[in-house]
């Protein structure tokens, strides 16, 4: 029994790396946050890229109302630094102030170094291929940009509305309400040609998410696949949908009602939320690593459709942080990817970010969350240990039992009579062949839902624990928690009573150096954990040998050898009998 358990562990551990080897996510730290909400105006240079679209010139859009010079609009909040362009009234940059990229800088959402033919975000597309050219390239006038200017304004919403009207009638507005201290933008465009009826237009979300610095973070021996790449995300109301970029292509466009719909990578998520029915397209996009050349990523670009033309859509773009998608909406926060145990992951983060509260470094939270869960489940594992020490002592009688019945078939039914006996053998020294896997197997929940905790929580991005580890989503620069897990593994292993036999045990000893292997770059939070675990299961299995004392071993005498005991006492008590 003891033997398929630890079969189990050990192929429960491999399925869920696996299952993380198909996902790739990417990690945050922090910045100085705003409290004022603010907006400016910024003149750019014109460049041929950003001044002409393959399709129209600029010089072909004859405004009647608009703007002659391209320029930024800036909008800061507490938590986003916005950055519009008045061409096309799209959005340009968007710079999270409490996460940064590898060079410090605040992340940006916006990739900065896309070809000029992909799309910025909420870039316009109608039906009549003539127009989106006009209406993403025309230089549209700000009409209203409202923002709070100081902090009795901080709650205050921002608000950004553009215009633009040419000759030929088509008339153009785009609203976009910032909120203070969130990551929400509540969008509304209309599209009028002339005085018909208005167009819908479809709203273009283009390759995303994140600059190069949005994606960095933890890896595994492989090819780094502790760190999901972007992928479709789509909530239909009762499951989420997850496809990967390289399914794209089989099935692009997606209709329904969506709790929310969108693209999102490990630590960072673009949505709709709740918008009116809805038809979604995705498109992967492959585009160079600017850092080198001969590196390539694939991002996804999306576009909505609605039954309407947009008016008051929600849409998130910011961290997949718990307590602030839970703000947004109760069901945005399953854009977090905890996996099966999710229900046990959610107050396990909670637990971990209360435990932070008091010692304000997420490392220390670690250790102390895992001492508190290994004390929590300390009588099942006790249990779990004495039941292995009797199994360990009854061993050499089970052995006896197998071996006199090892030249019978497993068809012979004189087999059952070997059960008989063990079953009798148990009975008679009161011990459970199951009580010793049982509560084992009742732990790994706990187990793999703070490994998927661990995994997927944005908390541990950037997050310093001290010495050479800078940042808690990342590997082990130098390798040492992996080893010194490897070999607290193999301590573990040393000293934990089994019934298994010789050569399965050398075996098993081999899984110390495999772990050690998978857990390389593995995020360092992730490895500490497992490390603490190990530590306190080894003073656990002191403890217990302490508590019910070193282990009794029978010796089972061989068959040849009773055989003679027993002749020898027949003639004796036949002598006896003689007297």
């Amino acid at each position: 029994m003891e033997r398929r358990v630890l079969l189990a562990v050990v192929l429960s551990f491999v399925v869920l790396y696996a299952y993380q080897a198909f996902f790739v996510p990417p990690p945050p730290p922090s910045l100085a946050r705003s409290s004022a909400s603010t907006t400016t105006e910024t003149p750019v240079a014109q460049s041929p890229a950003q001044t002409a679209s393959p399709a129209v010139a600029p010089t072909s859009i004859k405004p009647v109302v608009g703007e002659s010079v391209e320029r930024d609009v800036v909008v800061d909040t507490a938590t986003v630094r916005a950055v519009f362009t008045n061409r096309g009234a799209r959005i340009k940059q968007w710079l999270l102030k409490t996460y940064r990229d590898d060079a410090g800088q605040p992340v940006n959402l916006v990739p900065t170094d896309q070809p000029p033919d992909q799309p910025l975000p909420f870039s316009l597309r109608i039906d009549d291929g003539g127009l989106t050219p006009i209406l993403n390239n025309a230089l549209y006038r700000v009409v209203t940009n409202e923002g709070g200017s100081g902090k009795d304004d901080a709650a205050k919403p921002s608000l950004l509305v553009f215009e633009f009207e040419d000759a030929s009638g088509l008339k153009v507005r785009k609203e976009f309400r910032l909120e203070p201290e969130s990551y929400v933008i509540t969008f509304s465009a209309s599209v009028r040609q002339g005085d018909d009826t208005p167009l819908n237009p479809f709203v273009q979300w283009g390759p995303g998410l994140g600059d190069v610095g949005a994606t960095s973070g933890g890896g595994s021996f492989f090819t780094g696949n502790y760190v999901q790449p972007p992928q479709a995300i789509l909530h239909d109301g009762k499951d989420v949908v997850r496809i990967v970029a390289s399914k794209v292509p089989e099935q692009p466009v997606h209709e329904g009602t969506f709790r929310f719909a969108g693209v999102d990578d490990h630590y960072f998520l673009a949505a709709a939320v709740s918008p009116p029915q809805a038809h979604v397209e995705y498109r992967a996009v492959t585009l160079p690593v600017a850092s080198d050349p001969t590196r390539q990523r694939q991002l996804l670009a999306h576009t909505y459709h609605f039954a309407q033309p947009p008016n008051g859509v929600r849409f998130y773009f910011g961290p997949k942080q718990f307590d602030v998608l839970k703000s947004v909406d109760g069901e945005l926060v399953r854009a977090i990817q905890f996996g099966f145990f999710a229900w046990l992951a959610v107050p396990l983060l909670g637990a971990l970010k209360w435990v932070y509260g008091f010692v304000g470094n997420y490392g220390w939270a670690i250790i102390i969350l895992t001492i508190l869960i290994n004390l929590a489940i300390f009588p099942l594992r006790q249990k779990s240990v004495v039941s292995m020490r009797k199994m360990q002592a009854l061993q050499p009688q089970l052995k006896a039992i197998q071996d006199r019945y090892t030249d019978l078939k497993v068809t012979d039914p004189a087999r059952q009579k070997m059960n008989t006996e063990i079953m009798n053998l148990y009975r008679e020294k009161g011990v459970n062949p199951a009580s010793g896997c049982v509560p084992m197997l009742l732990t790994l929940p706990v187990l793999f839902a703070f490994y998927s905790l661990l995994s997927a929580a944005i908390e541990l991005r950037g997050a310093s624990f001290g010495g050479w580890i800078h940042d808690l989503s990342q590997h082990d620069p130098y390798y040492i928690t992996p080893v010194l897990m490897g070999a607290t593994m193999f301590w573990q292993q040393k000293i934990t009573p089994t019934s298994a036999d010789p050569t399965q045990q050398r075996m098993m000893m081999i899984m110390p150096l495999v772990f050690s292997f998978m857990f390389l770059r593995a995020p360092s939070g992730l490895v500490i954990y497992w490390f603490v675990s190990n530590l306190w299961a080894i003073g656990q299995q002191y403890f217990t040998n302490w508590l019910i004392g070193p282990p009794t071993v029978h010796v089972a005498r061989p068959p040849a050898e009773r055989r003679l005991k027993n002749a020898g006492s027949g003639r004796t008590r036949h002598a006896e009998k003689r007297s």
